[in-house]
C-alpha cells in the first residue's frame, strides 16, 4: 500500500488531491465512479462529481479535463475551481443559494494513463479527442486531423469500427446521463497547446458549416464581452476556424443531443489555454516535451490556476439564467447573420 501511494503521489498526485476535495467537501458533493482504468498495475477510478440541484429541470454546466495526458493543467484548474467552490460553500450564502437552481458536473481527470506518463493518448496510444465515430466534411491536416495509421504516431484514432476507447465511453455515458437530459446545458472540456491566446473553442472540429446553435453560441460570447469587458480576453470562435478533425467527442456529444434531446439545448465548449506564451517567456520549457503544454515556473502556474475561475463563474450563472440571455425567435435570425459574417465570412 505504501509503495501504491508513494507511486501515486510521483506520477498522478492529482488523483490524492482530488479524494482530499472529496473528503473535504463531502457535506456538499455526490460522486461516482465512471469507470476504472489500471495503471502501471493500479486502479484508478475516473471520478464524476456533482454538486448543486438534484432536479431534472435544472439547467447544468459540466467542467471536464484530462483528455489529453500531457495537458495536466487542464486537470489542475479544474481542480482549483472544485477547491475554491468547496471552500465557499463553509461561508458564502448566495454561492448556496445559487447552486439550488444549477447543476454543476466534474469529470477533471479523464485520461489517467496519460497523465501519469505524459502522453497525449491514452496507455492504448489512442488520441481520445480523436476516437469519437465521426468523420470530417471534407479534407482534414495530414496526422493531426485524425488517423488511423498506428498508435506509435500521435493523434491515432484507433481501429476502424472498434469501440470507443474505455475512457472516451466513460465521458460519453456521463454527458448523455447528466448533462443531455436538462433544458439547457454547456460543457466546458480545459486543455491547452494552441497558440499565446486563450481560446474558447465551439463545435464544430469537423466541418466548416455553422452548427444550428451558432446564435446561441454568439449571444454568449457577448454576454461575456459586454459583461466583463476588462477581464482575462478570450478569443471566442468556432474550432474550425483553426483546422478540422475526424472524431472529436463534443461533435458526437453535439450531435446525438440534436437528434436525441431535440427539446433541449447544449452547447459544448473547449477551453483551449494557449500554452506557446509560457514558451516565449520561459524558452528553456523547450527541452521538455511536458513544458509545450503546461506552465513550469511556479507564479506562471499559479496564475493559470486563478485566472479562470472567473470565467468558470460566469458560465455558471450563465447556465443558471440561461433564459434571460438565449435569443427570442425574432432575435434568432440576426444573430444568426452577425455570427456567420464574423466567423464564416466567405461562407464555407
Amino acid at each position: 500500500m505504501a509503495e501504491t501511494l508513494h507511486q501515486i503521489q510521483r506520477h498522478l498526485p492529482e488523483h490524492l488531491q482530488l479524494d482530499s476535495l472529496l473528503d473535504q467537501g463531502s457535506r456538499h458533493l455526490r460522486s461516482h465512479v465512471a469507470a476504472t482504468i489500471k495503471v502501471n498495475g493500479i486502479d484508478i477510478p475516473l471520478r464524476v462529481i456533482e454538486l448543486g440541484s438534484r432536479s431534472d429541470c435544472a439547467p447544468v454546466i459540466g467542467f471536464f479535463g484530462g483528455v489529453h495526458g500531457v495537458e495536466r493543467i487542464g486537470t489542475q484548474v479544474l481542480l482549483s475551481w472544485l477547491h475554491s467552490l468547496i471552500h465557499r460553500l463553509e461561508w458564502d450564502e448566495s454561492l448556496a443559494r445559487q447552486l439550488e437552481y444549477v447543476r454543476l458536473v466534474f469529470m477533471p481527470m479523464i485520461n489517467p494513463g496519460g497523465i501519469w506518463h505524459r502522453t497525449r493518448s491514452n496507455l492504448n496510444g489512442v488520441d481520445l479527442m480523436r476516437n469519437a465515430p465521426v468523420e470530417a466534411m471534407g479534407p482534414v491536416p495530414w496526422l493531426v486531423g485524425g488517423h488511423r495509421i498506428s498508435p506509435h504516431l500521435p493523434w491515432y484514432r484507433g481501429e476502424r469500427d472498434e469501440p470507443m476507447q474505455a475512457e472516451a465511453q466513460a465521458l460519453v455515458r456521463t454527458v448523455q446521463d447528466r448533462l443531455l437530459r436538462a433544458p439547457f446545458a454547456l460543457s466546458v472540456d480545459c486543455h491547452s497547446g494552441f497558440g499565446r491566446r486563450d481560446r474558447i473553442w465551439s463545435s464544430y472540429a469537423r466541418s466548416h458549416r455553422p452548427i444550428e446553435n451558432i446564435a446561441e453560441v454568439f449571444a454568449l460570447k457577448q454576454l461575456y464581452e459586454r459583461t466583463f469587458p476588462n477581464h482575462h480576453s478570450y478569443i471566442i470562435e468556432p474550432q474550425s476556424i483553426n483546422y478540422t478533425t475526424h472524431g472529436d467527442l463534443w461533435d458526437y456529444l453535439y450531435d446525438h443531443a440534436r437528434e436525441a434531446h431535440p427539446q433541449n439545448m447544449f452547447l459544448p465548449f473547449t477551453l483551449e489555454m494557449g500554452s506557446w506564451l509560457w514558451v516565449r517567456k520561459n524558452p528553456r520549457q523547450m527541452l521538455d516535451y511536458f513544458g509545450y503544454f503546461n506552465p513550469v515556473i511556479s507564479h506562471r502556474k499559479r496564475r493559470v490556476l486563478r485566472q479562470h475561475l472567473p470565467l468558470f463563474d460566469f458560465l455558471t450563472s450563465a447556465a443558471q439564467s440561461w433564459r434571460n440571455w438565449i435569443p427570442r425567435a425574432g432575435q434568432r435570425e440576426e444573430l444568426e447573420r452577425q455570427a456567420i459574417a464574423q466567423w464564416f465570412p466567405q461562407g464555407r
